[in-house]
């Protein structure tokens, strides 16, 4: 029997497992593989192994591990597959296929497009855009964000916009906040998130501080369950799954 185990990253806060869990069970509703599980990768519970033992126990032999992450770094190369290495130590016999994370794709830069519509600001000479990416060591992340800041300029037709990050890489966000709220009279953030949680929270803190005193600042919606996500991570399934058949077949 196969089996899908979803990998989310993990919140301390509760809201954030909520959206998740409520994402991925919408996500597989369009999936063709009845026995599934949703599993999180830190902060949260149950953990890769606890979630591989529940599908084992229900008569999983082939699971399809697919890490609900924007961009491939750490988690994805490193710490996903640390899990995997556990588990198939302790399940020699059990059919493991990993799948992959969503990457940067134009219909997701449309979602960050949808995001900015809905705020009310007006994109012009006086307005900044921040991109903020949740930042990571390894060199591929950066790359990604700036390609798709450079998507984002294009479609909306923005005169200015940076990328800056929470974590690991520079510009943090707040230096690129504090910045842009020196050099232009509006400011919009845009969060590369995909659902709420303490990082979000944060921004949210920071700008509510400055329209306190006045400054025109914009908070854009984090991506959420956008329906251009659910049916990028159902295609990601999808592929996970045909890639499992594949593997099988060559091993026949």
């Amino acid at each position: 029997m196969e089996a899908v185990l979803y990998v989310s990253h993990g919140s301390r806060k509760k809201e954030a497992k909520e959206e998740a869990v409520h994402f991925l069970t919408h996500v597989q509703r369009k999936v063709d593989c009845e026995l599934y599980h949703i599993c999180f990768l830190e902060l949260a519970d149950p953990d890769v192994l606890e979630g591989i033992r529940k599908l084992v126990e229900k008569g999983a032999e082939k699971v399809v591990i697919i890490p609900v992450l924007l961009l491939s770094a750490g988690h994805y190369f490193k710490d996903i597959p640390n899990e995997i290495e556990k588990a198939k130590a302790i399940y020699p016999d059990l059919s493991i296929t990993y799948g992959q994370t969503l990457g940067v794709q134009e219909r997701i830069t449309d979602v960050l497009v949808d995001r900015l519509k809905e705020l009310p600001a007006e994109l012009d000479e006086t307005t900044n855009v921040l991109l903020v990416g949740r930042g990571s060591r390894h060199p591929d992340t950066k790359k990604s964000i700036e390609l798709i800041a450079d998507v984002l300029k294009e479609k909306c037709r923005i005169e200015h916009i940076q990328t800056c990050y929470l974590a690991a890489l520079s510009p943090r966000f707040a230096d690129a906040f504090e910045e842009s709220l020196r050099k232009y009279s509006k400011t919009i953030v845009i969060p590369y998130l995909w659902f709420t949680g303490l990082l979000y929270e944060s921004l949210e803190k920071s700008l509510q501080n400055v329209r306190e005193k006045g400054g025109h600042v914009y908070l854009a919606s984090y991506l959420n369950d956008h329906p251009n996500m659910v049916q990028s991570l159902v295609d990601r399934v999808n592929q996970a799954l045909s890639k499992g058949m594949e593997e099988e077949e060559r091993l026949r």
